[in-house]
This record gives structure tokens, sequence and C-alpha cells, in this order.
């Protein structure tokens, strides 16, 4: 089905409608005046990420006719594609200057609307997925199930059973979750990081698992014979994977799609957002080109509404129409936020006589550390890639530590922009594991702490997993309706608090699952 026959559809009804010609949308610099646009949605979701795409899917399958508003590129549509790390092109970045990787930037950009986005904040910088399947886009696709006794810990209020037995099994067969083979694991060149780190993890005395992954594995295999085009073997993946990852446009995405009753508007960023006397929602929006530059205002107005804008986008929505529109919004909105325990550090001069880790690497991790069960260093760490194009003898490991204290978020009227209380004393704990980790290897199997890759030898800044903010039971109801509020809810990776001790999309997709379920059972989106 096209937009027009879409729209012919009912999903949307609209005034003053104006077709922008692809010269305006994709990067013209002309100077334009149009006429605003105000459309009409029944349900308007906010961000095509993990709980977006999730809730789409299911009220696609309800018959419920959905609208999904993306501030970023749709990608498979634009037919423009990803960046590889070594040569990064003007998609790898979201309107920089300069790459963002977590280190070594030394490419220049042209500004685009790309893949990558980093927020920076006074302590910490958390890195975004920008378009069409929002982090999905540019995660190393680690699917990893949490702890049931640390679930449970996080969320003692709900039915755990319940979870490990259907929700998270759900999530992993919508998500294409797989493993990959052991015999080409063990034969791959690509993955000899992944071997050394096993061997020396081992000879250290911590114990090591297999990690499920959303890339294709049997695609890779096909990668490594030159069977098909490379992507994961190709130094894909932070600025998005051309091949191989099962990304949600994949997957709940063309699902949803495939219903007839989705539509997804990208480059539409969301201002703010309005409660009006009769409890429906009014969406003030600019609709972008490529070059971040407002090609059209336009009012959206809807009965119910998600937000699924990602952690970060959703608290600055919410903060930002509350001080702007004097949007409700209850005590417990930006509290128990938490980095996952994200952590990040190296160790250099690892087999430096013997190949270190590798020349090439599989930018798919499929390995981890696991030391969850030690009380008084706890922690999972992946055993990641370092695809530099040569072997620079170095192990990089991204730990996964508990958040004992948390931080919060709130929002300066005067600068416009979030702000985290989180700081040194947040990251302590994280940091004595890092370091306790670091020494057992380099003890066992010799190296350096990483000083080649982070300021003396720690990366406490670094974020992927924000988390929190609009913690499930607290700031919404158990189900992720806000609190007061009848018609708004919020599906994403706010609803947990600040951590669940491993990369965290199964579980905001599990999490989805139910609360999505149960709102539809009880005729929320009637």
């Amino acid at each position: 089905m096209d937009r027009k026959e879409f729209i012919r559809a009912g999903i949307l009804g609209v005034s003053g409608f104006y077709f922008l010609g692809t010269d305006l949308l994709y990067g013209s610099k002309s100077e334009i005046t149009l006429e605003k646009e105000i459309i009409e949605a029944p349900i308007i979701i906010i961000g095509s990420g993990y709980g977006g795409a999730v809730a789409a899917l299911r009220l696609c399958e309800a018959g419920k006719k959905v609208l999904i508003l993306e501030m970023g590129l749709n990608w498979e549509k634009s037919g423009i594609p990803f960046s590889n790390l070594l040569k990064p092109g003007k998609s790898a970045a979201w309107l920089k200057k300069k790459t963002i990787a977590p280190f070594m930037n030394l490419f220049s950009l042209t500004p685009f609307t790309g893949a990558l986005d980093r927020l920076d904040f006074e302590h910490i910088n958390i890195w975004v997925g920008r378009g069409v399947g929002g982090g999905s886009i540019v995660n190393g696709g680690m699917a990893v199930t949490p702890k049931e006794s640390y679930f449970k810990e996080v969320f003692p209020q709900l039915d755990t059973d319940k979870f490990y037995n259907y929700y998270f099994p759900l999530a992993r067969k919508e998500l294409k979750v797989n493993v990959i083979d052991e015999q080409f694991l063990n034969t791959c060149p690509y993955y000899k990081f992944t071997r050394v780190g096993e061997e020396e993890a081992h000879k250290a005395g911590f114990k090591t698992i297999r990690v499920p992954n959303v890339y294709d594995f049997k695609y890779m295999e096909k990668e490594f014979k030159n069977e098909v085009p490379r992507s994961a073997l190709n130094t894909e993946v932070i600025y998005g994977n051309n091949h191989g990852k099962n990304s949600l446009d994949k997957t709940y995405l063309k699902k949803a799609s495939d219903t007839g009753n989705l539509e997804i508007l990208d480059l539409h960023s969301v201002d703010s957002i309005r409660l009006n006397e009769d409890k429906t929602y009014t969406l003030e929006v600019h609709q972008i080109n490529t070059l971040g530059e407002v090609v059209k205002d336009k009012t959206f107005q809807c009965k119910k509404l998600i937000l699924s804008a990602g952690t970060m986008g959703s608290l600055e929505l919410l903060m930002k129409s509350n001080i702007k529109n004097q949007l409700p919004l209850n005590d417990n909105v930006g509290e128990n936020w938490g980095n996952n325990g994200n952590f990040m550090t190296g160790r250099n001069w690892v087999r430096p006589l013997s190949g270190g880790t590798g020349v090439q690497q599989s930018t798919i991790p499929v390995g981890g550390v696991d030391n969850w069960d030690d009380q008084e260093h706890p922690f999972f760490t992946e055993i990641a890639p370092l695809p530099m194009g040569m072997d620079v003898a170095t192990a990089l490991y991204l730990l996964i530590n508990r958040v004992d204290k948390k931080g919060k978020v709130s929002y300066d009227p005067v600068t416009k922009k979030l702000v985290i209380d989180w700081n040194e004393s947040h990251t302590e704990k994280m940091k004595a594991n890092a370091d306790y980790f670091i020494k057992k290897m380099n003890r066992a199997n010799g190296g350096t702490r990483s000083h080649f890759l982070f300021k003396n030898g720690f990366g406490p800044n670094i974020c992927y997993h924000p988390l929190g903010g609009c913690v499930l039971g607290e700031a919404t109801n158990q189900y992720g309706k806000l609190k007061d509020h009848e018609n708004l809810f919020v599906l994403d990776g706010s609803l947990i608090p600040g951590t669940i001790g491993v990369n965290p999309f199964v579980t905001i997709v599990a999490i989805t699952e139910y609360c999505i379920e149960n709102l539809i059972r009880q005729n929320e989106f009637a």
C-alpha cells in the first residue's frame, strides 16, 4: 500500500497537505515557505526503536491504524548505504563534522542525518541510533536475556515465571535471535579475538558464556566464503549494517507494515506535546531534510500517544513539554536513571608475539565473561571486537555492572537541555570491578592496562544503554500508562530502573510485549 492509498484508508486526516520533493527532503538548501499542515491520527507512536516497533506490530495485528513519527531516516527506502568503521562516509553520524565513535575519531564528515548520534553531558556521553529501527540499526546485536534472579530483583512486581516461559522466548523468536556455530567460531580467523579472550579469561579463573545475536550467522558463513556481500566481516556495525543483521526494520516493523495498518513518517522530529481539554494530544513537529534543516512545520493530533523515543528522547520530550506546555508530570519522572552499569576498559600487549587478537575481526561479538555471581565483584563483560585493519594486540571489554547509586534526569529551561545528575561517585564500584578484572587478566596472561584507548585505562563516561526515568510502576502504572494521563503511554528503555545486568534490548522487547498485551486487553486503544 503506498502513502496515498494509506491516507485514503482513513488513518490520517490531513488539512493543507503538500508533497515535498526529494530535493527538499534530501539536502537542498533552497528557502521554502509552506502552509502549516495539520494531521489527525488515532494512534501515534513517537520513535521506531524496540518499544515502538513492538507496540506498532501488536496494535496493527489488533486492527488498529498506527502512525509512527521517526526523526531519523528510513534507511531502506533512502537507498543510502551504511558506512563501515574504517571508511566512514556521510551516513556515519547525525549532523556531525567528525566521526563520533567511542575512540579513534580521525575522520571528517559532511553533516548529514546519519545513523549514529552522541549526546554529551558533563560526566557521561550517550550513544544512540537514528533512523527507522532506532538503536537496532547501530548496536552489536547481542541478544542477552538477564539472569532470572536479577530480573526478579529489578522487577519484583512482575511474574518472573511468565516472563521466562513466555515473554522472553517470544522476544527472541520475533527478533530472530540465533547462536554462532562453534566449529565456524573455532576456525574463522575473524574470531581470533574471541578465542583469545575466552582462553585468557579461563586462565585467569573466569567463566565465559556464548552470547546469542540477531545477526544471521548463516549469512556470516556465506560472507566468509565470499558468496554474499560482506557486512560484519567488512567492519560494519556501529554506523549500521548493510547486510546480515536482523534489525527492527526487518523483523517487528516489517511485520507491522505488512498488515497494511502502519504508516511511518521519517525525518519527522517531534518538538513538543500538548494535552488538550478532551484528553487528546497535539504534537508540534518539524519535518527536516538530510541536512537537518526544517522544511516544514506540522501539527499532529491524536487520541492515543505512545512515547517510544528511547530513554533520553522520551524524557526530553516529557520534560520540555512540561515547561513549554504545562504537560502534567508526576514526581517520579526523571528518577531512577542509570547507565546499565556500562564501563569500558581494555588491555594492551595481548599476545604480541603470537599474532595478538587478529588483524581481521568480525564486528559481531559472540563471547562474554560472566562474573555475576561474585558477591564482591559482580559483572558481565562483552569480549568486544576492535577491527582496525591491523593487529594492535589489544583486547576491548564492555563491562555491565549493577547500578547501586541511581542518577536523576531533569530539564534546564534556560539552556533547553537535559541535565543528568551523574558523576564519578555513581561509577566508583564499576571502576573497582574493571580494575579487578584487568589486573586479574594481566596477572594470569601478561599485558598492560589500555592507555592506548582510554585515559588511565578506563572509559567511565561511555554509555550505550541509558535506562530509567519513567520506571514501570513508579512513573507509570503497571503497564506503562503515564500517571496523571489517560491516553499517554511510555514503552521503551525508560521503564527499566537504570540497570538490567546485560545488554537490554531483549528485556525492553519482552516488557513492551507484556505491557501492550495487557493494554490492548484492557481496551486502552478502543
